[in-house]
């Protein structure tokens, strides 16, 4: 866990230097009222997150090729409990797509990737978990249902 200041963004404004001074020791929140929080940290750091995240996301990638999936899966029950309701085939595809959800995340430094797989599969949980829930998406459908809305801009 990291030490973070906090500072005002007319505070960085009025006095650059030594907010800079902070942020050369961790990294500083800028709190402004207008828009959502900064953060201000040095690259030098920033480029060893990215880096350790990389190296993180390779390393899973080497132990699920070693282990498996059952074995990773069974690893992620303790984060994901709902993993446990998954059949066995769907929890392997998890395993594969979280692994790959991390090296991508990891590489892009967009940690969105792997937060939407983790969010689609613990919907799909939900579904198995629940056997009305399931027998009524996995039926067969009479009918039109009518146009779809783009999921785009849902």
């Amino acid at each position: 866990m990291s030490i973070t200041s906090e500072v005002q963004w007319s505070e960085l404004a009025r006095d650059p230097k030594s907010v800079a001074a902070i942020a050369d020791q961790h990294e500083v929140r800028v709190k402004r009222r207008d828009g959502a929080d900064l953060v201000l940290v040095r690259a030098d750091h920033h480029a060893y997150r990215h880096s350790g995240a990389v190296t993180a996301a390779r390393a899973m990638r080497a132990l699920f090729r070693h282990a498996g999936p059952d074995a990773v899966a069974d690893a992620l029950l303790d984060e994901f409990p709902w993993v446990s309701v998954l059949p066995k085939s769907d929890r392997a595809e998890f395993v594969q797509e979280f692994v790959q959800a991390i090296a991508v995340s990891a590489e892009l430094g967009q940690w969105s990737v792997l937060a939407q797989v983790v969010h689609e599969w613990s919907n799909t949980a939900i579904v198995h978990a629940d056997p009305d829930l399931h027998r009524a998406l996995s039926g067969p459908t009479n009918g039109d249902f009518g146009p779809v809305p783009n999921p785009m801009e849902m």
